[in-house]
């Protein structure tokens, strides 16, 4: 049992050696001596169902190449030795290294197809995974009806056995539950059964009704092949799937493959040292906005942190080891100290402990950098020059505002990075439907002052994409609403929005095909706590859990008065920690970096796309080829070593379980050659 556990580490030299010696045989036309290249990609077989395309999104979103064969393509290729292996230069090269079925035997048992495929995997050590199937003992477990169980899944609770920790799940911390989010809707089926001989469980939960514990994810090894036998349904977006997700990938590649994933959370707190206007619940519009008709616009009441807000702020951060980015406006905060008699106890706080934030420049005073807004009619159109043409803020006025905001930080002596830069509202990028194009000043303007990296707002552009010579690094918008400073204002505001005419809402839900109206409105008291904190987290945790690293933005408003960011923050960073072991932290990257990864991540995916990239493996050796200056993700097991024109040195740094690195060939080399231990 122990042995088998443990299995999935062993180096490729070793697993391809077990899989030969096994099987009797060695590679078509091979010496037996000879080890065999082993190409780093994987072999995807697609019926469409929801279980399939999850592990094919992680593959694709951890940057490992794959091959994919639809099923329900009647052009496809048939699966036949001559697909599956070759020879290059006189040496047997299996062209997969591991294999995703729909289920065990997708070509029907016995058929030539599937016979060709079970004779790879023999003949080479190939992995496969079993995307979603049945208890039966064609793949090592008993019926359900011998001590198992079949039914819904929603609400259970999972764990990680001995094996699983010792094995591909040993990131995880033990227990997780699945999710139940909606009680009406059954979520997730599956089928809980007891090993049978050369079946090694990795995840099992209680037999409901009955006695002992029963598989849900297990490895079995049978006939010179292993397969990872999972028994219940699953899409990518269901936490239980996510959590899982890295572990499959790593036991079905060996823990050897191209691309890395890491987890990581920030959060960014916009229009600090400004004042936010506030929701009027009985208007339900915001004063100050175009669109609040009743009243003349002024709003009696902003929402501004106080300098306890600030001291609570760096107190959190403390205690919970995290560090938020404070996206700011000098500007702003100097206009409120000249109306508020001189002095501003916020900014001497923030100043006093500024060595503990990383702070972004948000421009001198939050103006909207795009076209000049027409607001004499609702909504608000662009100006037009005497020409007919859009009259657009200038290149000057642009730097302007973002190169005082930056001279503003560092007589501060705040610690800023003049290449990062958050506009107001994301304007002078391209703003549908009144503004479709960026402000053609701005890419002139973020060049004059240096800037590299310009946030977007995610829900508009999920894209990263150029401004110039910037980048723009999407941001996801927090369901936690800048105009709020209270949890009864909140509740209000998001019954306006996610409720039906009939309920009192503004129907918006009605007319959005991508929205939902609640059955019933939340009680404004608790519907905050109750409703929306834990819907909030589970978003950002899900983003988290996908490897995403594009940074969550809520505003300065959040941190003041009821402090409604804090129990989002709090539940997500607990939530995570109690599912993940230490060896899997939550990274906490700035804006920068966050940049850097999703360039790279794109240009990686390019080279894939394109067919730059060759890799694979032989006993201990990997090499990886791409094109020149491209920077290449790999993770491996402890141990490697990247090889040196003379000598080797340490490869990557160490991150759940194993070692990963975006990399390229060291000096004077034209490829990537890693040592396996």
């Amino acid at each position: 049992m122990a042995q088998r556990a443990r299995s999935w580490r062993r180096t490729a030299a070793a697993v391809t050696a077990a899989g030969m010696i096994t099987a009797g045989a060695t590679a078509p036309g091979a010496a037996a001596a000879e080890e065999p290249r082993i190409d780093l990609k994987v072999l995807v077989v697609d019926n469409g169902d929801s279980t399939v395309k999850a592990v094919t999104a992680q593959l694709r979103s951890t940057g490992i190449p794959y091959t994919t064969v639809d099923l329900g393509d009647s052009g496809r290729p048939t699966i036949t030795a001559a697909f599956l292996s070759d020879t290059v230069s006189g040496r047997p090269r299996a062209r997969f290294q591991g294999v995703v079925l729909p289920n065990e035997a997708p070509f029907g048992a016995g058929s030539a197809e599937q016979t060709a495929l079970e004779t790879y995997e023999r003949t080479y050590g190939i992995p496969q995974v079993d995307a979603y199937t049945w208890a039966h003992p064609g793949v090592g477990l008993d019926y359900t009806s011998e001590g198992g169980w079949a039914g819904a899944l929603d609400g259970r609770e999972a764990s990680v056995t001995a094996a699983g920790k010792a094995g591909p799940f040993g990131y995880l911390d033990g227990a997780f539950r699945f999710e139940d989010n909606a009680t009406a809707v059954q979520e997730s089926y599956g089928y809980a059964a007891r090993p049978r001989t050369g079946f090694t469980s990795y995840v099992d939960i209680p037999v409901p009704g009955g006695t002992g514990r029963a598989s849900l994810v297990g490895e079995y090894a049978h006939d010179g092949r292993r397969e990872l036998v999972v028994t219940f349904a699953y899409n990518n977006t269901q936490q239980q799937f996510r959590l899982l997700a890295r572990g499959i990938v790593e036991w079905l590649t060996q823990g050897v493959h191209l691309g890395q994933t890491r987890n990581s959370f920030a959060v960014h707190v916009d229009d600090v040292f400004a004042p936010d206007a506030r929701w009027d619940s009985t208007r339900n519009c915001t004063p100050g906005d175009i669109d609040c008709a009743g009243g003349d616009g002024a709003d009696p009441t902003p929402i501004r942190m106080t300098a306890d807000d600030a001291a609570h702020a760096a107190q959190w951060q403390r205690e919970h080891g995290f560090t938020m980015d404070l996206v700011f406006n000098a500007g702003s905060g100097e206009e409120w100290k000249t109306e508020h008699g001189g002095t501003d106890a916020l900014a001497t706080r923030l100043l006093a402990d500024k060595a503990q934030y990383r702070w972004v420049n948000h421009t001198y005073t939050h103006p909207f950098l795009g076209c000049v807004q027409d607001t004499t009619s609702v909504p608000w159109s662009c100006a037009k020059n005497a020409d007919g043409s859009t009259k657009y803020m200038s290149r000057a006025e642009i730097a302007a505002q973002i190169r005082d905001n930056h001279n503003w930080a560092v007589g501060k002596g705040l610690p800023i990075d003049r290449t990062e830069l958050v506009t107001g509202e994301h304007s002078g990028l391209k703003t549908l439907p009144q503004q479709p194009n960026d402000n053609p000043n701005l890419a002139g303007a973020l060049a004059d002052t240096g800037v590299k990296w310009i946030a977007s707002d995610n829900s508009r552009e999920p894209a990263q994409r150029t401004v110039g010579n910037a980048l723009t690094v999407p941001r996801h918008p927090m369901n936690v609403y800048y105009n709020v400073g209270t949890a009864a204002e909140m509740a209000d505001e998001y019954n306006w929005i996610y409720t039906s005419r009939a309920d009192g809402g503004s129907g918006v839900c009605e007319d959005n095909p991508t929205s939902a109206c609640l059955d019933q409105p939340l009680d404004v008291p608790t519907g905050y706590a109750e409703h929306i904190v834990p819907q909030e987290a589970r978003t950002a945790l899900g983003h988290v859990l996908a490897g995403d690293p594009r940074p969550h933005y809520a505003h300065q408003s959040n941190l003041a008065e009821d402090r409604l960011l804090y129990p989002v923050m709090e539940r997500v960073l607990a939530d995570y920690r109690a599912l993940f072991a230490d060896s899997t932290p939550l990274e906490n990257p700035r804006q920068n970096a966050i940049g850097t990864e999703l360039q790279r991540g794109a240009a990686w995916q390019s080279a894939l796309a394109n067919n730059r990239v060759t890799a694979y493996r032989i006993g201990k050796t990997v090499t990886v080829t791409a094109p020149s200056g491209t920077q290449i993700p790999v993770t491996a097991p402890e141990g490697t070593k990247k090889q040196l024109l003379l000598g080797t040195s340490a490869f990557g740094t160490p991150y759940a379980g194993a070692r990963s690195a975006w990399t390229t060939p060291a000096a004077l080399q034209s490829a990537l050659t890693l040592k396996l231990p």
